[in-house]
């Protein structure tokens, strides 16, 4: 399973490799971009093998040619460690493969369909090689897993139909509740992301009866910075430390304008912290009537939405009880589950693959 240590892919690459393990299935962990932190690496070998590749992520890459020797490693790995399946967590991960194993890859977000829905402007000549090479990956893939239906439309709509496409929303480990809530709001983000909308929630925080605190990385790979004027800018936090303080939260805000699925609002879910989001198709598909929402271009409106449930502790307690339901339902038992009905489904059409190759030689 291929994975980065720079966003929402590292958490859900463990937590996925730990669940399989629980059923019995061996990842091997290749991560790719930037390297683990120490605290990350020994986080991943509690859970099993890491593999770490000086291969660039598609998003960081200067052009499509700096791509090119990931598939040779890829498949020289595989006949290495001898897998069964190779699960990579980018469409781009599957370009120029030759492997005769079953290939899922996963759509986490999508760089074209992110400047759709943040920049509201089509890709640039100059990175317009990403919709070549994702289309060419999508099309290799015995089986293509978005973690929304909102996703997986945004995906349809760019690349035309994917007819071996799996919704499998997502998933994290809930963690237990020992910290009392405090009058606090927070946000976590990639705050350097334009499609984490930070400085809507950072004016928001002027008008609010709550502070506001920004969790998060503030500096891009590629140098792009985020400052904070008014809410308090923690930085970027280790993992254990995150989920207290969303333990801590009465009210948790994500302003972003481009979600394919939103681990971080699942994440408070589950510590009961009342939740104001974005209105964008995929948190209205998971958190319909779970959760207040702003329009994600108006500061004033995620204030109002954050006073609101300041003002009426009755609300607050039913969202979050709410939003707690659905939470649970989105277990990593269930994820877990339907992730290896997928590989199933990969096996027999890589196999179907193999045949056909047979037959036409």
């Amino acid at each position: 399973m291929t994975i980065d240590a720079v966003g929402g892919v590292w958490r859900y690459g463990l937590d996925m490799a730990q669940g399989l393990k629980r059923a019995g299935v061996e990842t091997v962990l290749v991560c790719l971009g930037p390297g683990p932190s120490w605290g990350q690496m020994e986080e991943a070998r509690r859970i099993g093998k890491i593999i770490c590749l000086d291969e660039p992520l598609d998003w960081t890459a200067q052009t499509e040619h700096d791509l090119l020797p990931l598939s040779d490693a890829l498949e020289a790995l595989a006949s290495t460690e001898s897998v069964d399946l190779l699960h990579l967590n980018a469409p781009s991960q599957a370009w120029r493969l030759r492997c005769r194993r079953p290939v899922v890859t996963v759509s986490h977000s999508c760089l074209p369909s992110w400047h759709d829905c943040v920049l509201r402007s089509p890709v640039p000549d100059h990175l317009a090689w990403h919709g070549k090479i994702n289309r060419e990956g999508l099309s290799l893939a015995d089986a293509v897993v978005t973690p929304s239906e909102s996703h997986a439309a945004n995906l349809q709509a760019r690349y035309g139909t994917i007819p071996n496409l799996h919704v499998v929303p997502n998933a994290v480990r809930p963690v237990p509740q020992d910290a009392a809530k405090k009058p606090f709001v927070l946000a976590v983000g990639r705050w350097w992301d334009k499609g984490k909308n930070g400085r809507a929630i950072d004016e928001a925080a002027i008008g609010t009866a709550w502070p506001v605190k920004m969790a998060g990385a503030t500096v891009s790979p590629s140098g792009d910075t985020f400052t904070a004027s008014h809410a308090e800018q923690l930085g970027e936090l280790p993992y254990a430390h995150l989920r207290e303080l969303m333990s801590a939260a009465g009210i948790f805000v994500s302003p972003s304008l481009y979600e394919p699925f939103g681990l971080a609002a699942l994440e408070a879910a589950h510590s009961r912290a009342a939740l104001v989001l974005s209105d964008i198709p995929t948190y209205r598909e998971l958190w319909e009537g779970a959760a207040l929402f702003a329009q994600p271009d108006c500061p004033g409106a995620f204030a109002q939405a954050i006073n609101r449930l300041i003002s009426e502790p009755r609300l607050r307690r039913r969202l979050v009880q709410r939003a707690h339901e659905k939470a649970q339902s989105l277990s990593p038992e269930r994820q877990v589950a339907s992730m290896l009905k997928v590989y199933s489904a990969a096996s027999s059409a890589a196999a179907d693959r193999r045949l056909t190759t047979m037959v036409q030689q």
